[in-house]
């Protein structure tokens, strides 16, 4: 994100002493970053992005360096909207672009810009999701490679730093910024636009649009390194693009709500997945009662709306299994039966390795522990593996912490403690390695085996 409170060296320290004024920017900053990035962004054009974001990152600056003497103003995002528009107006007239003749042209655009944020008639008519999907769907442009799509989406479309970049993503810093900087090198020397494709092209780059949403959605719901298991902001921020996108005409489409309703229906157990010393909860062991019904009831609404079509997609078959446990009042009622049918399906849509190894739970929980085992180890279009298949999953730590509950559950106390020590030397994250650190415990000194 182009703001990022804790490198914020040069606020000063009664704003930082300040318990308010930081979250308050903070808060604000998540929620209205991304609109004042795509409005300035659609009257500067996306060439002059990173301007853009300078402009947004001084204007919280200054809200953290004013507001703790002055006060917080009564319409805070108004306050925001008018420094960044002065701070634009500044930029052309000092000649931070390179059109000088548009200066004027640009400074009165700029003005109508801000004046229509602060009177509330953008929001009105639409334009300020308008500007933001034409921003997301410049992020997803089809001659930028899918990484920097990532990180450019998560930078300008969502205001996240190079360094939770960074973070989420499992690279350093300068690896990230350099990404951007070639990103937006490469959207200055080839003109790209800042638009929603017509007709012709909708559908195509839409799809990429969505695969970026799903991955930063996957990244924050179950983290791949770290100490945290879960990064809500990923999550939430996953949402709120699918939402912009259901919400939009131009882009709605039964995908997009099975992909909505798939995030909501998962991301409404986060509550549950961890308890207060933020170990892992399993399905099993989750309370149910935690799950956030008002996600759920999200869901169900776009899940309803999903099956309105011929189309049928992967997200749409994810999306019915999540609606199986969503309706589920307890672990113990799961309908796996149908579960299984679901993944027999995804299987035929999706044949890869993670979802096949997500299918044998369902395969254990109908057939038993045994069918379960063969479905780990069988070649075949249910199987884990197949022949001199480069994709299979030897360095997953689920493919052998699946293995070892089966093995548990067999009463294969030894077999299954080996499988956990493998596990836990590829488990990516702190709470992740914790829960196999209990089951190998569990295992060695013969405990009954957990439920899976």
């Amino acid at each position: 994100m182009t703001f990022d409170p804790a490198s914020a060296s040069d606020v000063p320290d009664a704003a930082r002493a300040s318990p308010d004024v930081p979250a308050l920017v903070d808060r604000l900053f998540r929620e209205e970053s991304a609109r004042l990035v795509a409005g300035l962004a659609r009257v500067f054009g996306p060439a002059h992005l990173e301007l853009v974001e300078d402009v947004v990152q001084e204007a919280l600056f200054k809200a953290l360096r004013i507001w703790p003497y002055a006060g917080v103003p009564a319409r805070p995002d108004a306050w925001l909207v008018r420094v960044a528009r002065n701070l634009a107006i500044d930029a052309l007239r000092r000649g931070a672009l390179e059109e000088h003749h548009l200066e004027e042209q640009r400074t009165e655009e700029v003005r109508r810009w801000a004046d229509a944020q602060i009177s509330g008639r953008a929001e009105a008519d639409g334009a300020i999701a308008d500007d933001q999907l034409r921003l997301v769907f410049t992020c997803c442009h089809p001659s930028i490679p899918f990484d920097s799509r990532v990180a450019l989406t998560l930078k300008a479309s969502c205001g996240f730093g190079v360094r939770e970049i960074a973070r989420a993503f499992l690279a350093d810093e300068p690896t990230i910024a350099q990404r951007l900087v070639r990103t937006k090198r490469r959207i200055r020397e080839e003109r790209i636009r800042l638009e929603v494709p017509d007709e012709s092209g909708l559908d195509a780059r839409l799809d990429a649009v969505l695969e970026v949403v799903y991955l930063v959605f996957n990244e924050g719901y179950a983290a791949h390194a770290g100490e945290d298991l879960v990064r809500a902001d990923l999550v939430h921020e996953a949402v709120r693009l699918g939402e912009l996108l259901a919400a939009a005409p131009v882009t709605h489409r039964p995908r997009v709500d099975a992909l909505l309703a798939l995030m909501l229906f998962q991301g409404a157990r986060i509550p549950a997945r961890v308890d207060a010393n933020g170990d892992v909860l399993t399905l099993a062991q989750q309370d149910r009662c935690l799950w956030n019904r008002s996600w759920l009831a999200r869901g169900w609404k776009h899940f309803e709306r999903s099956i309105d079509g011929a189309e049928l997609t992967a997200y749409h078959v994810e999306c019915a299994i999540a609606a199986c446990h969503a309706q589920s009042p307890t672990y113990e009622a799961t309908d796996w039966r149908a579960i299984l049918d679901r993944y027999d399906q995804l299987v035929a849509l999706t044949p890869s390795p993670i979802v096949r190894l997500n299918r044998t739970v369902a395969v254990a929980k109908v057939h038993g522990l045994d069918a379960g085992l063969a479905a780990l180890d069988e070649p075949g279009p249910a199987a884990v593996h197949e022949p001199g298949d480069r994709s299979r999953l030897d360095g997953y730590h689920l493919l052998p912490a699946t293995r070892g509950l089966f093995l548990w559950g067999r009463g294969d106390a030894p077999g299954a403690a080996q499988e956990f020590v493998r596990a836990l030397e590829l488990a990516p994250t702190a709470p992740e390695r914790r829960l196999l650190e209990r089951r190998l415990a569990a295992a060695r000194a013969g405990l009954p085996a957990e439920p899976f």
